[in-house]
């Protein structure tokens, strides 16, 4: 079980990553600025349809996690529902980018939301099995991390080749035809990464050889465990606050950090460049968690970086507009250095909290605890996305009229302004600081997780003095 992992093992692994971040970073960057700006939905209209969509999303999660669990095929538990559910990513992307201009709001406002939920049900019939087949590759400790940090790193490659070139194609076409074209070449691309993740990985964790029968206390089981409630609070803080981010992070740029050449109707590229640093720096940054990883624990790991992402997104608040893109730049990389641990921790221990789960209930179901887990961050995401939307909306926010002959909005009142700036500073600092407080309490080190697959082997009452301690 502890034999080391093939780089060809591990690349094919890694490849369902490309679609996990470069999915993940296309919606959070561009979707609240379509619906604003091209499909000229209000913000709060906005904000509701990502409410809404997620939250079916949330609740279909557990199930899909479920069935993941037990489903028996040729092809195992996980990689079955990823071959089939990948070209279902084409056609998803396309219609939830299709510019809908129909004349009436509530009709554009109904085809986004069926074009959104369509989308997150794809999306989460792929990332449910893939993150549980992630966590049943090994059971050795340090190979997860190992394995982990490489599919970090291409989630981070694909969120800056997500988060650049999408507006860059966008931008290249007349009206909004560019986002027909972004939509159905990145549609494409991820098909292609979640094909090869299916085709060529094996679980190294058997499934059990009889599936048991459907018991909705099934969805309960991982909350009853201490360490999955901790987990699962510091995940969650991590991806609201960077969803919450990169909802308003464009909005940051063009209408306050570089509002003059907005203004006048000028393009630029500080946005895009901005985000690839951010994202490039968290790839050169995660051999240095990784290493800290080895040296003083995952959880060490979490805190700095923590730490570094809430000084780094105070900075904003001190960052005048029009000041030149090179501060900026400098910002970003801070930025990007400090979210890196954040980022990479939750996914290096969820195989060691489905490990504790095993060993609490008698059987390993990655598939459930993903699919909680996975209904929890897309409430989370939600509810922050539509509540951060809708703030700005009150605060003056103004959509795109997009009838024929409208102007194009190049401004945004000075309130609205305030507010996305305020909003981006401030929310690393409440989430994050509650995860840091929550990370030293959580027990689940490389040691105590040792014993914890010792104890899977021994007595019931080993197993009862091991889940103690923790």
């Amino acid at each position: 079980m502890n034999k080391k992992l093939s780089y060809g093992t591990m690349l094919a692994v890694a490849a369902g990553e490309l679609f996990g971040g470069g999915a993940f970073n296309v919606v959070n960057f561009l979707y609240p600025g379509f619906l604003a700006l091209a499909v000229g939905l209000p913000a709060h209209l906005a904000g509701i349809v990502i409410l809404i969509a997620r939250i079916i999303d949330a609740v279909i999660d557990p199930p899909i996690g479920y069935f993941s669990d037990k489903l028996r095929v040729r092809f195992g538990t996980r990689r079955k529902t990823l071959l089939v559910s990948a070209p279902l990513i084409v056609l998803a992307l396309f219609l939830m980018f299709y510019p809908y201009s129909n004349p009436g709001i509530g009709t554009r406002f109904f085809l986004a939301l069926i074009s959104y939920v369509f989308f997150v049900i794809v999306q989460s019939s792929v990332m449910i099995p893939y993150y549980s087949l992630s966590s049943e590759i090994s059971e050795d400790y340090t190979e997860r991390a190992r394995l982990t940090s490489l599919r970090m790193g291409f989630s981070i490659f694909s969120s800056i080749v997500c988060v650049a070139l999408p507006g860059v194609i966008v931008s290249h076409f007349e009206g909004n035809t560019g986002y027909i074209v972004m939509s159905l070449t990145f549609g494409v691309a991820f098909m292609i990464c979640v094909g090869i993740t299916g085709l060529f990985t094996k679980e190294g964790i058997p499934a059990p050889e009889k599936a048991e029968s459907f018991k909705l206390r099934d969805f309960i089981q991982p909350l009853q465990i201490r360490t999955f409630r901790q987990y699962l609070c510091i995940f969650l803080c991590c991806q609201v606050t960077m969803a919450v981010m990169s909802a308003l992070f464009f909005f940051y740029v063009d209408f306050y950090f570089c509002r003059d050449l907005t203004a006048q109707g000028e393009g630029n590229m500080v946005g895009l460049l901005g985000a690839a640093i951010m994202f490039g720096m968290q790839i050169v940054a995660l051999p240095f968690y990784l290493a800290m990883i080895k040296k003083a624990g995952k959880i060490a790991a979490y805190i700095l970086g923590s730490a570094i992402w809430i000084v780094g997104a105070l900075f904003l608040f001190v960052l005048p507009a029009n000041s030149g893109s090179v501060p900026l730049y400098i910002l970003a990389a801070v930025l990007g250095f400090g979210i890196s641990g954040p980022g990479l921790i939750p996914h290096a221990i969820f195989a060691d909290v489905v490990d504790v789960g095993d060993l609490r209930f008698g059987k390993r179901a990655a598939g459930i605890f993903g699919g909680v887990a996975n209904l929890t961050i897309q409430i989370g995401q939600a509810v922050g996305v539509a509540a951060v939307m809708a703030g700005i909306g009150l605060a003056g926010f103004v959509e795109q009229d997009i009838s024929e002959g409208a102007e194009k909005i190049t401004s945004q009142s000075l309130s609205a302004q305030n507010a996305i700036v305020y909003i981006m500073a401030l929310a690393p600092l409440l989430l994050m600081s509650i995860a840091v407080i929550v990370c030293t309490r959580y027990r689940l080190n490389k040691e105590m997780h040792n014993r914890v697959l010792i104890a899977l082997e021994g007595s019931e009452e080993e197993k009862a003095a091991v889940l103690k301690l923790l």
